[in-house]
């Protein structure tokens, strides 16, 4: 995981979504998900271009069972964009990063 990516788990989850000032991408992922394997550069590139505005995460769905299930994550990849601790945007299955990178700005 790049150094800019933080590792979401069940136990940090919501602390981190409710105490982050800023945008927060959650990237909901497992290794053996070929689409998720696709996107993963692509959320690399969004966290490396919008570094100190966006905190982007990662949350492995097969270690951390509970808090896909709490949002109704039901295929992966989905990328779920908070803003001040609410759901604002989601998505499912690859995306390219320029489409990636509008639903950012909307909230910026």
């Amino acid at each position: 995981m790049a150094e800019n990516i933080v590792g979401l788990t069940d136990d940090n989850f919501k602390n981190t979504i409710q105490a982050e000032q800023l945008p927060v991408l959650v990237d909901f992922w497992a290794n053996w998900c070929g689409p998720c394997k696709m996107i993963a550069p692509e959320v690399e590139g969004l966290a490396a271009e919008f570094e100190g505005q966006v905190l982007v995460c990662k949350l492995n769905v097969d270690e951390s069972r509970e808090t896909p299930n709490s949002l109704g994550v039901m295929s992966i990849p989905t990328l779920i964009l908070f803003k001040n601790g609410q759901e604002v945007e989601r998505t499912i299955g690859f995306r390219k990063k320029e489409e990636l990178r509008g639903l950012i700005k909307k909230y910026l």
